[in-house]
């Protein structure tokens, strides 16, 4: 039913048009039923003029969205008409009115809804006397007119809290992006410059070496294309022909082909990993390729170091990532950039920890991460 109901507001949302006529189709269904029901031997017969005067009552909900407080006034100005010039059979609602006030309070701004409350503050009660002229009817009048009045509002409150909820995910969704797209292009960038800038030494002292920092340059800068390619793709609103690509995030399996690219730069990268190695969910192991690829860009970009060394060590509740390098350590008024800024954002995202700062005795640089994952005794229970 819920799959049902979520279908049927999509399309009402795409037809508002066709959800109006709906409605006022429905109403007119609901104000047929006096006339269709035997009336007492002691009332006029409905008649066919009274019942076409139902129908101009109803008709102007079709373009309830379009011109709320013209509708309004509309539908008191015939209301008034039908209760003046003809003897048709009462109304148990006044569900035209109800409607339209129910829109007005949704979806129109302070001075509209102003304005309405000063015509129903008038006719309501002009429609009290014309009718029976009691404290009961009055009562109850204004009873149902200020329910549909809270009841629009509420609905205008819960869809700007919708609004607003989906603007914050689009936003989050807008930072993950940028983060993906930092990791891509800084660490491709990165690499490229180390391999351009050695590429003129290279040719005068061992052509072989120029030869390989160039193919290097090339690796790496197709492997960027296809990431942002991938990552572009799924933004794609179906303008190109062909779905968008869908391949899954880089993850463990992609961290030796990250260590060689980063080798090629002539930076000498050891690899550790301790405990029981195991799989990790797709987005934990997703998160420690790029932490694990935003340090090594760190370290090319701004270590001067000869090697650095990465460490996984898998615990029983976490997974605990190490980079630190020999380089010149942290440098005075550097914040970090928005590398570091990314590294911790994605540590937090999982519930997890990072921590930057200066290696042992003060030596390189040291990112140190953990993230918590499902032990191993959660997963047999």
């Amino acid at each position: 039913m819920r799959g049902w109901w979520e279908r049927g507001r999509a399309l009402g949302a795409a037809h508002p048009q066709a959800v109006d006529l709906g409605i006022a189709l429905l109403v007119q269904a609901a104000m047929t039923m006096p006339f269709v029901v035997p009336r007492p031997p002691d009332l006029e017969p409905a008649t066919w003029p009274a019942y076409g005067l139902t129908t101009l009552i109803v008709v102007p909900l079709i373009w309830r969205r379009r011109a709320p407080l013209a509708v309004l006034i509309a539908i008191i100005a015939t209301s008034a008409l039908y209760k003046l010039a003809v003897e048709g059979p009462g109304q148990p609602l006044p569900y035209t009115g109800l409607v339209i006030v129910y829109t007005l309070a949704a979806g129109s701004p302070p001075w509209k809804r102003l304005i309405t409350g000063g015509l129903l503050a008038v006719a309501v009660p002009v429609s009290v006397w014309l009718n029976t002229r009691t404290a009961r009817e009055l009562t109850f009048s204004l009873f149902v007119f200020a329910a549909a009045y809270v009841f629009g509002r509420l609905t205008d409150a819960r869809q700007r809290a919708n609004r607003i909820e989906a603007e914050r995910a689009a936003a989050r969704e807008r930072a993950r992006i940028a983060r993906e797209m930092h990791d891509i292009l800084s660490h491709a960038v990165s690499l490229m410059i180390v391999q351009a800038e050695a590429g003129p030494v290279a040719v005068r002292t061992a052509p072989e070496r120029a030869e390989a920092a160039f193919d290097a340059i090339s690796t790496t800068g197709r492997e960027a294309m296809v990431q942002l390619r991938r990552m572009l793709g799924v933004l794609r609103t179906g303008d190109e022909p062909g779905p968008a690509p869908r391949e899954p995030q880089p993850g463990l399996a992609g961290l030796s082909g990250l260590l060689d690219r980063v080798r090629a730069s002539g930076l000498e990268v050891a690899y550790e990993s301790a405990g029981a190695v195991r799989s990790l969910p797709d987005a934990t192991g997703a998160t420690v390729f790029r932490i694990v690829q935003e340090a090594l860009t760190n370290v090319v970009k701004h270590a001067g170091a000869r090697t650095v060394s990465v460490q996984l060590t898998y615990g029983e509740g976490a997974v605990d990532i190490r980079v630190l390098d020999d380089g010149r350590g942290p440098q005075s008024g550097s914040g970090g950039g928005h590398g570091l800024i990314g590294v911790r954002e994605r540590a937090a995202a999982h519930g997890g920890t990072a921590v930057t700062g200066p290696g042992p005795d003060g030596r390189g640089f040291e990112v140190r991460v953990r993230l918590p994952v499902v032990s191993s005794a959660e997963v047999a229970r």
